[in-house]
């Protein structure tokens, strides 16, 4: 048990979050919960990005298309999502029923966040002839706003259902709909919004380590610059990543992606090595600041107590459901 009695934490959480409470740290926070996880018939989701101890937990640890999937099937009572605020926004919107909770109410995204629902209503009326194609990373009000949404897994999917003639918004990230573009041959309307982690890394160092590593295949997420993607042996989403080293016969890896995948890449492949790409940044690491403000400690506490809990306007959860069903309709007939 937490120090602090249970109705008083709850209220003390829903006063100020979990800044207040302590962890006895006598407890074996992995066995508490998973005696949690059958007490109240909780499914944890983490996203590939979490910290080692939460992947290692979670029921299922995945990408965006993943996260999404398992969502709408899960027959749990309680969705506790170990990921940043949209994750968790859209496993409420595909589970209205279900009680949807987050470890930090406060782990955003630097990359939702660079598309606020106001500004990109008025971006979309002034292009009435356009459909909206959204990214996954967005918050609930661009979900409303987009006709269908997609994930770095299944973007390029997405974009060919629809016919060349067809003029496209792709939002909220620039450097994968420029990527879509460029293997599409489209010319779609991009929203200037990035992500904050994987617009960091270091062309001129990562150049650099593939001199001094010159067996290594580099490897990259379509959300990185352009300039960096052109160095790449293989791009892909999250999940396509890890796949790919774990059948690539090439024993060294630089990895242009958030750090916390390489804990499920050297899993997976002990025998080979994996080096995060260099950013250009002091501290050289390229960790999502918002990814890692989730816990041990905080997921025990989000299950023991049931909060944060996601809430959503019904009319809000119910015109964002439109357009990532049909990107999941359009994923399960391609087989995805």
């Amino acid at each position: 048990m937490a120090v602090m009695h249970v109705d008083a934490a709850k209220k003390n959480v829903q006063q100020a979050g979990f800044m207040d409470l302590e962890v006895d740290p006598r407890l074996d926070l992995f066995q508490e919960i998973n005696r949690l996880k059958k007490e109240k018939n909780a499914l944890i989701l983490a996203h590939y990005y979490q910290e080692p101890d939460i992947q290692d937990v979670a029921d299922y640890i995945g990408d965006s298309l993943g996260l999404a999937q398992q969502a709408e099937q899960t027959k749990a009572d309680m969705i506790v999502f170990a990921g940043v605020h949209f994750m968790a926004e859209t496993a409420k919107i595909l589970n209205p029923s279900r009680k949807v909770v987050i470890p930090d109410l406060k782990a955003g995204c630097s990359l939702s966040d660079s598309c606020p629902p106001p500004l990109f209503k008025r971006f979309r009326e002034a292009h009435p002839d356009h459909i909206v194609i959204s990214y996954i990373n967005c918050s609930a009000g661009i979900k409303e706003l987009s006709d269908v949404i997609c994930t770095s897994s299944n973007a390029k999917l997405i974009v060919d259902s629809f016919t060349k003639e067809q003029k496209i918004i792709f939002a909220p990230d620039k450097n994968l709909g420029s990527y879509i573009n460029k293997v599409t041959g489209r010319n779609m309307l991009l929203w200037n919004g990035a992500c904050m982690v994987h617009e960091i890394f270091s062309l001129e160092k990562i150049i650099n380590l593939k001199i001094r590593h010159p067996k290594a295949k580099m490897i990259a997420h379509p959300e990185c610059e352009d300039s960096v993607l052109r160095v790449a042996d293989f791009i892909g989403s999250t999940t396509q990543l890890l796949h790919f080293t774990e059948k690539d016969p090439s024993k060294e890896f630089i990895v242009a992606t958030e750090t916390g995948i390489l804990h499920q890449m050297m899993k997976n492949s002990p025998d080979k090595i994996f080096i995060p790409a260099p950013p250009d940044n002091a501290c050289a690491c390229n960790d999502c600041p918002h990814m890692k403000l989730n816990s041990l400690e905080k997921l025990y506490l989000c299950m023991e107590y049931e909060l944060p809990e996601i809430h959503m306007e019904p009319s809000l959860r119910e015109a964002a459901r439109k357009p990532i069903e049909r990107m999941l309709q359009i994923s399960a007939k391609a087989g995805l």
